[in-house]
C-alpha cells in the first residue's frame, strides 16, 4: 500500500506558501510618496510610503471540513496531476499513453463560500468524429460553510464511495492502474450532478451525504456491470434522485475506516421499467512502522434484471446479461524499504483482488465464468519526492471460464501532483 494520501488542504497550503514567497521576492520597491502641489502630483523627497502586505492566499475547502477565513474574496493557486503509462499485455507490444492531464482550480469568494473544480484531458488528444481522447469535468462545486458539523455542497460531485474515487491522484495509490474492484464494481471515476451536506462530527468522525443524478440502466452490461451507466453530468436525470452517503473514522493516527452506501432508480430511459441499484461498501487503511495495509469490500444489487435484460434484447437484439448482484474485494499489504528519515521512498506491494460482475443472476439467466475474475498485482512505487511516483507492476489475471483465458500484463507509470 502507498503512503497515507497527502491531504488536499495541505497540498494547497504548500502551493500558496511557494507562490507567496515568489511574489514577495518579485515585489518592486515602493514608489516615493506623492503629494499634491498646485493641483498636480509631484514626487516628495520624503521616505517611500509603506505598501500594505497582500492578504494571504486562503485554501478552499475540498473535504467538507469547516475552516475560519477572513471575510474577503481570495484568489487561489492552480493545482493538478498527470500520469504517463506504458502498458503491455501478454503477446502484445508495449503501448505508451499519456493517460491523464488534469488541472484543478479553486476560488474563495468569502469566508463561507468556496469553489473547487477539476478539468481532465484523457489520452492527450481530442479530435472530432474520431475515437481518441476525452475532455471531462470531473468536479465543479461550491461549498457553503456553516458550522464544523454541517455544511452545504452543490455542483458536479465525486461519489464518496471507496478509497480511490475521491483520492485518485497517482502518488496516492500503488499500481500503475487503479484497482480493478474500484473500476468495475465501484465505477471510478464516478461523478454526478447533485447537492448535499458535509461535516466533521468530532472525535475523528466525518461524513458526506448527497442527492445526485441517476445511473442509466440501458448502459449496464455483463462485463463492466453498472460502470457505463454513469451520466458524468451529460444528459443526466434527477427524476428520481439517487442518494449517496459516507461515514469515515480517522480518530486514530494512521488509521482510516469508512462505510459508504448508494441507492437509486435507473430507469429514466426505460418507460414502464425502473430498476434500482443499491451498493454497500466498507474500506480501511492502516499504517504501522514501515508497513501499510488497505482493503475494501463492496456489494451491488440491481433489481428487476430479468425484465431489464429481456427489454434490452427486444430493443437492440443483444442480451446484456446484467447481473442481479455484483461483488468485489481486495487486500493490499505494502512495505516502505527506506527509513522514515530518508528524503525519498521505495514501496513494495502486493494486491489481491477478487471481482465478479455476475455474482448472482436473475432466474433464467446464466453467469459467464469470464466475468468471475481475480488478479494479483505485484510491484513497486518509487517516490523521489512525496508528490512524484515512478511505478512498475506485473499483473497475473485469472477467471472461471473454460473458454476465455485471462491475459497477464506489465505496466510502467510516471505520475505526479503539484
Amino acid at each position: 500500500m502507498a503512503q497515507a494520501p497527502v491531504d488536499t488542504e495541505q497540498r494547497i497550503k504548500d502551493l500558496e506558501a511557494r507562490i507567496e514567497e515568489l511574489e514577495r521576492k518579485a515585489q518592486p520597491a515602493a514608489a516615493p510618496a506623492k503629494v499634491p502641489v498646485l493641483g498636480s502630483v509631484q514626487t516628495a523627497p520624503s521616505a517611500p510610503e509603506r505598501t500594505a502586505p497582500a492578504p494571504p492566499l486562503i485554501p478552499v475547502s475540498v473535504s467538507g471540513d469547516y475552516r475560519t477565513f477572513p471575510s474577503t474574496e481570495t484568489r487561489l493557486p492552480v493545482a493538478g496531476y498527470m500520469d504517463f503509462h506504458v502498458n503491455k499485455d501478454s503477446g502484445d507490444p508495449f503501448s505508451p499513453d499519456f493517460h491523464r492531464f488534469v488541472l484543478l482550480f479553486g476560488h474563495s469568494f468569502s469566508d463561507r463560500v468556496k469553489f473547487w473544480s477539476e478539468l481532465e484531458l484523457e489520452h492527450a488528444l481530442v479530435e472530432g468524429k474520431e475515437e481518441s481522447g476525452e475532455v471531462a469535468l470531473e468536479q465543479a462545486y461550491l461549498d457553503f460553510l456553516i458550522t464544523p458539523k454541517f455544511n452545504l455542497r452543490a455542483g458536479m460531485l465525486l461519489a464518496p464511495v471507496g478509497i480511490v474515487n475521491e483520492r485518485h491522484e497517482p502518488p496516492s495509490f500503488n499500481g500503475v492502474e487503479r484497482p480493478f474492484v474500484e473500476t468495475l464494481i465501484i465505477p471510478t471515476t464516478w461523478r454526478e450532478l447533485g447537492a448535499g451536506v458535509t461535516g466533521d462530527l468530532g472525535r475523528g468522525f466525518r461524513y458526506r451525504a448527497y442527492v445526485t443524478s441517476q445511473l442509466d440502466a440501458t448502459l449496464f452490461d455483463a462485463e463492466s456491470g453498472i460502470t457505463e451507466g454513469r451520466s458524468r453530468g451529460f444528459q443526466a436525470s434527477m427524476r428520481n434522485p439517487a442518494k449517496i452517503g459516507r461515514l469515515e473514522y480517522a480518530g486514530r493516527r494512521r488509521l482510516t475506516l469508512g462505510i459508504s452506501s448508494y441507492t437509486g432508480h435507473t430507469g429514466f430511459n426505460l418507460p414502464g421499467l425502473n430498476p434500482r441499484v443499491d451498493m454497500l461498501e466498507f474500506d480501511g487503511r492502516y499504517s504501522v512502522s514501515r508497513f501499510d495495509v488497505r482493503g475494501l469490500f463492496v456489494n451491488t444489487w440491481v433489481s428487476r434484471t430479468g425484465e431489464l435484460n429481456r427489454r434490452r434484447q427486444l430493443q437492440t437484439g443483444v442480451n446484456p446479461n446484467v447481473a442481479a448482484q455484483m461483488r468485489g474485494t481486495y487486500l493490499e499489504p505494502a512495505v516502505h524499504v527506506f527509513p522514515r528519515r530518508a528524503s525519498n521512498d521505495l514501496i513494495l506491494f502486493t494486491r489481491y483482488e477478487k471481482y465478479n460482475t455476475q455474482q448472482r443472476m436473475a432466474a433464467g439467466f446464466l453467469p459467464l465464468g469470464a466475468f468471475n475474475r481475480s488478479s494479483w498485482v505485484m510491484g513497486l512505487t518509487y517516490k523521489p519526492n512525496a508528490d512524484v511516483a515512478v511505478k512498475f507492476d506485473y499483473v497475473v489475471n485469472g477467471n472461471k471460464s473454460q473458454v476465455t483465458q485471462a491475459i497477464n500484463g506489465i505496466n510502467l507509470g510516471l505520475g505526479w501532483w503539484f
